[in-house]
C-alpha cells in the first residue's frame, strides 16, 4: 500500500466546511466508543450498523458520507483491538485503554473509501460530493497519480496540521525495486554522539534537530502561554509553535528516510539492536536526546526498505554489545564516559562504538548459523525483518539451538 499526499487549496469557507467533516468524523468516532463501553460484546460489525443509528438520530450527520462514517467506526474499533491485543500480550505498565478524542483547531482528519469524492480527469482537483458539498479543491504536490488507475485508489484522507490541509490518498500497489549486490554486510550501533557507527568504522553525525530548535521553540512557547486563553492571538501562537514543532518533526522523518534508504542500498545484510526504547527513555537524563535521535523511526524505515530492496534486517538483543570485545570475546566493563574499547586480554583497541558494532554482526551471523537446516536461506516478504536471541517471531515457530559438535 502506497501512500501519497498534496496539500489543498482552496478558499476560507471552503477551508471551515473541511473543519466541520473533521468534527463529524470525530463526533461519529467518539459516539461508537461510547456505545462500545455501554454494550458489552460489541464487536466490529455492530459498530458498523450503529453509524446507521447515528444517522437517523441526527440529521447534521446524514452530511458525511455514509462510508466516511464507517470508516470512524474502523478509527474506533481499531483503538479497542489495540486495547485488546495489549491485554493479552501481558504488555507491561498501561495498556492502552481507548479514549475520546477532544476537540482540536490544529489536529484532525476525516478518512472516506471509494465513494464520496472524486478526482478529475487531470488528476490536479479532488472534488468533495457528499451533503456538506465543500466543493473542488487543488492539489499541490510533486506525486503524479496518472501512474495509477483510480480503481487502485482505496481510501482517501483529509489531514489538517499546523500549516494547512493535506488530502492522502491509500493506492493498492506493491513497491518493488531492484538492488545491486555490493558484497558487504553492516553491523549499525545506533548512539548519541554520533547517529550510527557501522562495523566498517563509519560514522553518521547525529544531526540534533530538537536541540538546534529549542530556542525558537522556546519562545513560541512564550508567545502561547501570553496570550489570553480564548482569544484569536492565542489560537494563531499556538498554530505557529505547531508549525515550528511540524518542521522539526518533518527534518527528523526527511533524515531518517534518506540515511535508512543509503543503507540498505549499500549492503546485501544489515544488522541492528532490537532496543526497547521505550524503556530507556525513564532515564531522565538522556531522554531528550534519545527522542530526538528517533531510533525508532529510522528502525522502521530500515526495515521497509529491506523489504522494498530484498535485503534481510536482522535485529539480535543488545545485551553486552558495548562490553564484550569484539576479537576474543571477554568482557570488558566500561561506562558511558568511556568512548574507547581496550581490551586488557588481547590486546585490541578500537573506538568503543565500532567495537559495539562489529559485536552486532557477528550476533547476527551466529544466529543465521544456528538456524536449521531450509530456514537458513533468508527470503523476501513479511519474513524479512528477523529477531534474533530476542522474541520469537510470531508466525514461526520457536526451536531450540542446535548443540555444538564435540
Amino acid at each position: 500500500m502506497l501512500v501519497f499526499e498534496a496539500k489543498l487549496r482552496a478558499t476560507d469557507q471552503q477551508y471551515a466546511i473541511l473543519d466541520e467533516m473533521i468534527r463529524t468524523a470525530r463526533f461519529v468516532r467518539n459516539s461508537c466508543l461510547r456505545y462500545w463501553m455501554d454494550n458489552l460484546g460489541v464487536n466490529k460489525y455492530d459498530l458498523n450498523k450503529y453509524c446507521r443509528i447515528l444517522r437517523e438520530q441526527f440529521e447534521w450527520c446524514k452530511k458525511l458520507s455514509a462510508q466516511a462514517c464507517q470508516a470512524s467506526a474502523e478509527r474506533a474499533w481499531s483503538a479497542i483491538a489495540r486495547f485488546f491485543d495489549n491485554c493479552k500480550k501481558q504488555v507491561a505498565g498501561k495498556k492502552g485503554y481507548p479514549k475520546f478524542k477532544k476537540h482540536q483547531t490544529v489536529a484532525g482528519s476525516v478518512e472516506y473509501k471509494v465513494d464520496g469524492w472524486k478526482l478529475s480527469d487531470d488528476r490536479l482537483t479532488i472534488t468533495f460530493r457528499d451533503g456538506f458539498k465543500a466543493g473542488s479543491f487543488k492539489m499541490w504536490g510533486t506525486r503524479d497519480l496518472h501512474f495509477y488507475q483510480k480503481e487502485q485508489i482505496k481510501r482517501v484522507r483529509v489531514v489538517r496540521r499546523s500549516d494547512g490541509y493535506y488530502v492522502q490518498f491509500c493506492i493498492k500497489q506493491e513497491r518493488n525495486e531492484q538492488h545491486k549486490p555490493t558484497n558487504r554486510i553492516l553491523g549499525i550501533d545506533v548512539g548519541l554522539s554520533h547517529f550510527y557507527t557501522d562495523s566498517e568504522g563509519n560514522k553518521v553525525e547525529n544531526p540534533r534537530f530538537l536541540r538546534k530548535s529549542e530556542k525558537a521553540l522556546k519562545r513560541a512557547q512564550k508567545r502561547v502561554s501570553r496570550r489570553i486563553k480564548g482569544s484569536k492571538n492565542r489560537f494563531k501562537a499556538i498554530k505557529q509553535l505547531g508549525r515550528k514543532h511540524l518542521k522539526v518533526s518533518r527534518r527528523r522523518k526527511d533524515f531518517a528516510v534518506k540515511t535508512a534508504r543509503a543503507l540498505v542500498q549499500s549492503a546485501d545484510l544489515v544488522a541492528i539492536e532490537d532496543l526497547k526504547v521505550r524503556n530507556m527513555v525513564k532515564n531522565h537524563h538522556l531522554a531528550k536526546s534519545i527522542s530526538d535521535a528517533s531510533w525508532t523511526l529510522f528502525r522502521q524505515w530500515l526495515e521497509y526498505f529491506g523489504k522494498v530492496f530484498d535485503v534481510p534486517v536482522i535485529a539480535v538483543a543488545p545485551h553486552y554489545t558495548s562490553q564484550n570485545c569484539s576479537k576474543c570475546g571477554c568482557k570488558v566493563k566500561k561506562t558511558l564516559s568511556t568512548r574507547t574499547h581496550q581490551c586488557p586480554h588481547c590486546g585490541y583497541l578500537d573506538d568503543r562504538d565500532t567495537n559495539a558494532a562489529i559485536n552486532i554482526l557477528m550476533k547476527a551471523l551466529q544466529g543465521l548459523a544456528q538456524l536449521p537446516r531450509g530456514t537458513r536461506k533468508v527470503t523476501p516478504g513479511d519474513e524479512m525483518t528477523l529477531c534474533l536471541d530476542g522474541e520469537t517471531h510470531p508466525s514461526k515457530v520457536a526451536r531450540g539451538a542446535r548443540k555444538p559438535r564435540q
